[in-house]
Formats: C-alpha cells, structure tokens, sequence
C-alpha cells in the first residue's frame, strides 16, 4: 500500500536480491567507463603504469581526422556504412513486414523465410557471404548477371559506389564499360540487409496492433492503397521505425565480427573495412596504445550519445504515438 513502510527485513531482502545486479552493473560498467575516461589522457600499454600525457591522445586523434589515418579513415569508413546500412534496413524492413501482412497462401513459410537469416551466427553467415561475394565464383555476379551487370570486384575493391572519384570516373565515362561500382564497404551494406528479419518481426507485430477502423476510415474516404500506406500505416509504424532508427544506429557502429572475418583482421582492402569498432580493438590489443583507444572510445560514446539526442529532439515532428483514452 502507498505511503506504508516495509519491515525492515522485507527491505534488506530486496536490496540483496539487487546486489547482484548492483555489484555487476558497478564493476562491468561503471568503473570501466571512468577508468577508460582516465585511460584516455595518459599513455598505456597494459604492462606498465599509466603515465599522464595530458591530451596528447586526442591531438593524435584529430590529427588523425585531418589526414584521414587511422582513426580518421575508421570514421569515414563507419559514417559510411552507418548512412546506407541504418536507413535501407529500415526502409527494406517495413515493405517486407507490409508485404507479409498481406493475406496470402503459404504465409507462414514467407515470414519464416525472412527471419531465418538473422538466427544465423554471424560467423557462419560471414564465411557464407565471403563465398556469395567472391568476384569469379559469387553467385551474388552470377545473379546479377542475369540483368547484364558485370561482375563486381565487392571485397576486393576500396572504391565505395557513392564518392567523389566513382562521379567522376562515370562523368567521363571511364568506368561506364566496365561498371565496377561496388566496393567492400558496399559489400558491407549488402550484407547488413541479412539479418533485417528482426526487424520485420517486430513491424509485423506493430502493423498488426493497428485498429482496423483507421483503414476502414481511409477507404471511405476513397484512399488508395499506397495513401492507406502513407497516411495510416507509415504513422502508426513511426514509433517503432524510430526505436529501430537508434538501435540499428548503435548496432551499426558496434558492428565487429563481420568486419573482422571479411578483412583477416586487417580492414582490407586498403582500410576499406577498417570501422572504429575494428580500429579500437586494434590499437588496444594489437598496438598496445590503450590510452589512445579509450580516447577513440569515449569520442565514440560521445557522438553515438549526441546522434541519439538529436533523432530523440527530430521525432516529434515524424513520430506520431497514439493517444490512450
């Protein structure tokens, strides 16, 4: 009852019911993060002491950004892909989820097959995918051959589809025979849109949620499909395309495993692979420069906390939630 104090044993036992979460969430996160933040301003190797160097590391690290180095190139490499992997999951996710909410025989197997590829481990799918890309024997060339697309070089190629020397290699027409647009980190996007299974579970379940009276409402109003589509669905989907938006922008930036199968390790070709999640992990257990990866770390929580905030401060004006009387 509110207002009424509990026995001080039914108090002690709840808080030793929480403790061990308390002394997990204080030593596996807490006490990390802090000593990470000191890490950053001071040179570290994990044999030694930490010797403070003031902001060294950072000076390093926009050195870095001007000269697109390492944490530079890393950057680029992880604002590419985020860009093209966040929103096209999203986008493919909901016309997946609408087309599999439509009644149609053998619906249960079309939803099954969707979701199948995200229960894959992501080891298994890499290998599997290293296969599909391969430039001679792919059957990802052998598909697109079919409509008269040459074979791409994917995993061997730096070159990213969308920059500023693919333009202007097509503008003169240097690569219009050819038409070897796709890259390893556009091989990278492909392979992202595996696992959007997750993602058109949870729309099926949202569209599903929807009161039927709004699409009854909408045909009365003579709305076509594709208005029914954008005036009913799209809006009461908005919540959770943009709970998808932040947490596929998180998982984008932590993506790892995949990266680090493709590239051995190494972010080839060229650093074309090389993402802040593998240029971190690099520098702290393969360099032995902890300081300077705590320095990329905490940047990184910064930017991910800052591009939060500002989808959170951007959705009221797209995301539309619905009223509970």
């Amino acid at each position: 009852m509110s207002g009424k104090r509990l026995p001080p044993t039914e108090t002690a036992a709840g808080w030793l019911f929480c403790l061990p979460w308390i002394i997990g969430f204080l030593a596996l996160f807490v006490w990390p993060f802090f000593a990470s933040a000191w890490w950053s301003f001071c040179q570290y190797d994990m044999v030694n002491p930490p010797r403070w160097v003031g902001g060294s590391n950072y000076g390093r690290l926009a050195s870095d950004l001007v000269t697109q180095q390492g944490f530079g190139q890393a950057l680029t490499n992880t604002l590419y892909y985020s860009l093209l992997s966040v929103p096209l999951s999203v986008i493919l996710g909901v016309l997946l989820a609408v087309l599999l909410s439509a009644p149609l025989r053998g619906q249960a197997i079309y939803r099954t097959l969707v979701f199948l590829p995200s229960v894959i481990p992501v080891v298994a799918a890499s290998i599997l995918w290293l296969w599909l890309l391969n430039p001679e024997s792919g059957m990802v060339n052998y598909l697109l051959s079919w409509v008269g697309v040459p074979p791409q070089n994917w995993l061997n190629q730096a070159r990213p589809a969308i920059s500023m020397e693919t333009m202007e290699m097509i503008r003169q027409g240097g690569m219009v025979s050819s038409f070897k647009l796709f890259g390893s980190k556009d091989a990278l996007v492909l392979m992202s849109l595996w696992g959007v299974g997750n993602f058109v579970v949870i729309y099926l379940a949202a569209i599903s949620d929807i009161p039927r009276s709004l699409y009854e409402a909408a045909e009365m109003d003579g709305a076509s499909p594709g208005r029914k589509l954008l005036h009913v669905t799209l809006p009461m989907l908005s919540p959770i395309i943009f709970f998808n938006l932040v947490m596929g922008l998180i998982r984008s930036v932590q993506t790892f495993t995949s990266i680090y199968i493709l590239s051995e390790g190494t972010g080839a070709p060229a650093g074309s692979l090389k993402l802040i999640s593998l240029e971190l992990f690099l520098s702290a257990f393969s360099d032995l420069e902890m300081g300077y990866a705590s320095a990329m770390a905490l940047l990184l929580f910064i930017g991910l906390a800052l591009a939060t905030l500002l989808l959170f401060r951007t959705s009221r004006y797209w995301v539309h939630y619905r009223m509970v009387a």
